[in-house]
């Protein structure tokens, strides 16, 4: 799927126009199976520092408690990228980021029922949010719910990739950064 950032002539301000390139099931699952998916997490604070993660419905961390975001699709420019997963996840057309780096994700599973792995390279964005928790989408995740920085890091139902985001060393980089 291609996204164009255009006018919206009613609105007066920026939207989405989307090209759909839709992937059969066995195209995607080989491109799972044979390569990194590239997406953008976001580490979303409340005004309080709390962080809101959502429940997620879908595999790969099916059950688990993860932060919202979603893959950049082919052909796409990261900042189309990343306005387009603030309103598809967050129902918000802007914020303002902070980059906080590279992660790799890597999962046993994958969304389909076959036996292969997930890799995922992520780039991780932390932003603050002043919006309605009733109104997120439930697509992703069944619930959402916010949490103080320790009780994520320290909750067994909160996936690992999530807390990474809060512990020492986790990003994709840091063996590389040597001095």
């Amino acid at each position: 799927m291609n996204s164009t950032l255009f006018m919206d002539p009613q609105k007066g301000s920026p939207c989405f126009k989307y090209a759909f390139m839709k992937l059969s099931s066995t195209d995607f699952k080989t491109i799972v199976k044979s390569t990194p998916l590239v997406s953008i997490d976001f580490i979303v604070r409340d005004a309080e520092g709390n962080v809101l993660l959502g429940q997620r419905t879908n595999r790969p961390a099916q059950g688990f408690w993860f932060v919202p975001g979603g893959r950049v699709l082919k052909d796409e420019a990261l900042e189309y990228a990343f306005k387009r997963l603030i309103k598809e996840e967050l129902g918000i057309n802007s914020v303002e980021s902070t980059f906080k780096g590279i992660y790799q994700h890597f999962y046993d599973d994958n969304f389909s029922e076959e036996n292969f792995s997930t890799h995922y390279l992520v780039l991780a964005y932390e932003i603050i949010f002043k919006g309605d928790l009733a109104l997120l989408p439930l697509e992703q995740h069944s619930t959402y719910k916010w949490f103080a920085e320790n009780e994520l890091v320290d909750s067994e139902q909160v996936h690992k990739h999530s807390k990474w985001y809060f512990q020492e060393n986790k990003q994709a980089d840091t063996s590389l950064n040597t001095k």
